[in-house]
């Protein structure tokens, strides 16, 4: 079956053609297939196997520093593209009360720091099951301190914990 190798993704004609692989480079150039044989001589030979080692480390480098230009506004474009589907689902996400609105207005007021208050308000209202064998809770003490409280508790199987951890694994040997 006949296929067009600049629709096929995984071909080095769609990579080039779609600006995800260097096409300009003077390394490539090595690469290229030579029509006139050339007689065996050790010393070139080795010339060459030095060279090859050389251009492969000056290759990866130019590589690595064209993938972080091409990958350079990512993060943005993502970014705003998140901000864009926030913005047309906003009657999805869940209202802040009026009584929370006033209290972070207040200590924006006072100029305390809302985003630390949001994220305590967030970890209290998230109920999250946890699987690693402890869970941690962020407490507002009357003063206005934070505690953390870490609790820890066994699996239903029992296995998540070591029972016998004094005793040392012994190879047993015939």
């Amino acid at each position: 079956m006949k296929r067009n190798p600049r629709k096929l993704k995984w071909t080095k004609a769609y990579r080039r053609n779609a600006g995800k692989e260097m096409t300009v480079d003077s390394t490539l150039q090595f690469a290229m297939r030579r029509n006139e044989p050339v007689r065996y001589d050790r010393d070139l030979v080795n010339k060459t196997m030095a060279a090859m080692k050389r251009i492969s480390e000056i290759r990866a480098r130019r590589e690595r520093v064209f993938y972080k230009k091409r990958m350079a506004g990512k993060r943005e474009k993502e970014l705003a593209v998140a901000r864009k589907l926030v913005a047309e689902n906003e009657h999805l996400l869940p209202r802040l009360r009026g009584s929370e609105k006033k209290r972070l207005a207040e200590l924006a007021a006072q100029g305390e720091d809302v985003a630390l208050e949001e994220e305590l308000l967030a970890t209290r209202k998230n109920k999250i099951k946890a699987f690693g064998g402890e869970t941690r809770k962020l407490k507002v003490r009357v003063d206005g301190g934070v505690e953390e409280i870490v609790e820890s508790f066994r699996g239903e199987g029992g296995a998540d914990e070591d029972e016998d951890e004094d005793d040392e694994d012994v190879d047993m040997e015939d």
